[in-house]
């Protein structure tokens, strides 16, 4: 029997994909857990058109992303944190904190988990900081610290 995937399912496949499973397996266990659907004309002229709708939002999130890197890479951010001798931090920088100042500077919100730090930043100057915006798409904030 042919399926239409909703959700992944370990050993047949990932979700909005076809699979042929056998006849038990679809009535007896994916259907009635709501796993799967039967692959009629009408629920395969349905996926594509999700599928088709998916595509268009990827690609709109996408650009949107590409635009918002652009404004990203001009941007600077400047964050006053108490230090010791020889420009060392008695804390460090944390996402949360270049979130909130780029938020209060420059009024762009973004999540704070989408910042990547390699190290914590512990020394005044400026750092480069890369923002995960989309899946293939990473911009770099400079984020001086004073």
């Amino acid at each position: 029997m042919e399926v239409i995937l909703l959700q992944d399912v370990k050993g047949v496949g990932k979700a909005g994909s076809i699979a042929k499973v056998s006849d038990g397996y679809a009535r007896n266990l994916l259907i009635p857990k709501g796993l799967v659907k039967e692959a009629t004309q009408a629920n395969m002229r349905q996926l594509e058109r999700i599928n088709k709708a998916n595509e268009e939002k990827i690609t709109e999130n996408t650009e949107a992303a590409r635009a918002a890197a652009k404004k990203i890479a001009m941007l600077r951010v400047t964050i006053k944190s108490k230090g010791g001798e020889g420009g060392r931090l008695f804390g460090s920088v944390t996402t949360k904190d270049i979130s909130d100042a780029l938020k209060k500077q420059h009024d762009m919100e973004i999540d704070k988990k989408k910042f990547i730090l390699e190290t914590p930043i512990k020394h005044t100057g400026e750092h480069i900081v890369d923002i995960k915006l989309f899946t293939d798409i990473t911009a770099k904030l400079r984020v001086i610290v004073e």
